[in-house]
């Protein structure tokens, strides 16, 4: 199968990669399907897919539950509703009690909350018996994907399909327990960050969150 022609780095944007993601997932029979950008920076991603399957877009929102020493890496991640989900070698290596993930995970749900109810579009689309495509900009420890999976689990879907343009071996390989089906086009075994892989890796904003749904509207 024949994909876009891709920068040395990887992807120009993330557009870009969301349009070679969709060439390898129109392949799949998928029935109904749904597509789900992660909250932020998997959105920009999922719209060019769900364009080309001609599927609803929503957004999924995931928080990082980060180290105390080292808040970018995610020692576990809670979604505004499911159940949270932990590294255990992490929570181990960083000494974390009960009370201090506790509360942790409490503050990182509101913000889930919070942020679901900004980009909330109409009434939620039901799941149960269709295809859900969640999509995001790429894999580091796979944390908000684990979570993100594990909650749509309680929806009933007939398969939850995970879609990234780049990701981490270890974290592909173990996120293929979690979902029906991973799709990763790059799996580099130099993979350090999913910035390393894009051209321009910019912010995503919540103004241009709201510009890609009003377009799906």
């Amino acid at each position: 199968m024949g994909f876009p022609e891709r920068t040395t780095a990887g992807y120009t944007d993330r557009r870009h990669a969301g349009r070679v993601l969709a060439q390898r997932l129109s392949g799949l029979e998928l029935v109904d399907p749904v597509v789900l950008g992660l909250a932020r920076g998997g959105v920009p991603v999922a719209a060019e897919v769900a364009r080309a399957l001609g599927a609803p877009l929503r957004v999924c929102v995931a928080r990082k539950i980060g180290a105390p020493s080292q808040p970018e890496l995610a020692v576990g991640a809670v979604t505004a509703d499911g159940p949270a989900s932990y590294d255990p070698h992490l929570v181990r290596a960083f000494h974390l009690d009960e009370q201090t993930l506790r509360a942790a995970c409490e503050r990182e749900r509101a913000e889930a909350r919070r942020r679901e109810q900004l980009f909330q579009r109409g009434e939620p689309l039901p799941l149960a018996g269709r295809d859900v495509v969640l999509v995001d900009d790429g894999l580091a420890t796979g944390a908000t994907a684990r979570a993100a999976v594990r909650m749509l689990r309680e929806s009933d879907p007939r398969n939850v399909v995970l879609a990234v343009p780049v990701g981490a071996p270890d974290a592909v390989a173990a996120l293929r327990e979690e979902a029906d089906v991973v799709v990763c086009v790059l799996q580099p075994v130099g993979f350090a960050a999913v910035g390393q892989w894009y051209r321009n890796f910019r912010a995503t904003t919540d103004e241009e969150i709201h510009d890609i749904l009003a377009e799906f509207a």
